[in-house]
């Protein structure tokens, strides 16, 4: 989950622990376009205070209204629906054909929250299930392939903590990458041996290690939320990485470097002890093809992929670098051919009897 999130759930225990009454807000099922995805979730107390986001704004603006105006004197969780008439999208800034559910649940000790808390600060993955008729919710270890599930009778939602980027390499590149990845709400670790490196970074808010790339893989323990990106250049640095991130479970591995340099490097992984699927899981050239040249311009192509790969969608082989690149060698081919077949014709032509 994204960190606007933890702050919700840290933010309702806080206060719940003060003696205010509570409404805690998720978005259970969107359709059409939807400015927050299912999970989204805002809290808002008593008074109107109010943490999180749901939508663009207007339906936080209604949530708000409804609490001051009537308080939070429900006793059981709720299913509202915003955006089913086209008078209503508009009212609350929904896109064109926008429709929004969400659960509206007055927390009590009952609801579980501070134990939720602790979970996520623990770094564990777990699921609630929030029964709909009683307001009890129960926590139950999770798989990161689980995502929000709703019958009107239970709501189910998936909590753990923020998504991980391990970067190998703290160069240029490695500098816009990070600030980009931050943005994108990634908890991100630099790992990096060289001294002359590390003594020139200074990019804020990005965890730095000197230790070596393989033993930083094995102290992050990384999962299924983990996304690692060598951008050294360096076998020395890159492949110690490579070899024992490829056997985790990240969502994400992938390396920098040319078609040749990355074929080369999955030659040397299988000296190692990966097996032929592992190996498979290395994404080199890493990025897609968007005709990136520049280090910004990388990074966006870099963080692109990982993007895909987080939320599971399949890029078509065109837009991965090694496929974009291997159709464009063969276009140039093709038309090197018709050039040469084109002058080998108008030279018979001009030498031909007439």
């Amino acid at each position: 989950m994204d960190s606007v999130d933890i702050e919700v759930l840290k933010r309702s225990a806080r206060w719940l622990d003060q003696g205010h009454r509570v409404l805690l807000v998720t978005v259970v099922k969107t359709w059409g376009s939807s400015p927050r995805p299912e999970g989204a979730m805002l809290v808002v107390r008593d008074d109107g205070a109010v943490v999180g986001s749901v939508s663009g704004g207007c339906i936080e603006d209604d949530l708000i209204d409804r609490v001051r105006q009537r308080g939070i004197g429900q006793m059981k969780p709720e299913a509202v629906t915003y955006g089913v008439t086209a008078d209503e999208a508009h009212r609350f800034g929904l896109p064109c054909g926008g429709t929004i559910q969400l659960v509206l649940e007055p927390l009590t000790k009952a609801s579980g929250i501070a134990e939720l808390c602790g979970a996520v600060e623990d770094g564990r993955l777990v699921a609630r299930t929030l029964d709909m008729e009683t307001g009890i919710a129960g926590l139950s270890a999770a798989q990161a392939t689980n995502g929000v599930a709703f019958d009107g009778k239970r709501l189910l939602t998936i909590h753990g903590p923020r998504y991980r980027m391990l970067v190998i390499g703290a160069g240029q590149l490695s500098r816009y990458l990070c600030n980009v990845a931050a943005g994108l709400d990634y908890q991100v670790t630099v790992c990096d041996p060289r001294e002359a490196y590390l003594n020139e970074w200074d990019v804020p808010g990005i965890k730095v290690v000197s230790t070596m790339p393989d033993d930083t893989v094995l102290d992050m323990k990384l999962d299924e939320r983990c996304a690692v990106i060598a951008l050294t250049h360096d076998p020395k640095l890159d492949d110690l990485a490579l070899m024992e991130a490829l056997k985790t479970p990240a969502f994400y591995v992938g390396a920098l470097g040319s078609r040749r340099n990355n074929a080369a490097r999955r030659e040397r992984l299988k000296q190692f002890d990966l097996t032929d699927a592992e190996v498979a899981r290395l994404r080199g050239p890493a990025g897609i093809h968007i005709g990136s040249r520049t280090p910004p311009e990388i990074a966006v192509s870099i963080l692109a992929e990982v993007t895909a790969a987080k939320h599971g969608v399949a890029l078509p082989r065109e837009l991965q670098i090694e496929g974009a690149k291997a159709v464009r060698d063969i276009a140039r081919s093709t038309v090197a051919s018709c050039d040469i077949s084109s002058r080998n014709f108008t030279q018979m032509e001009s030498v031909a009897p007439g």
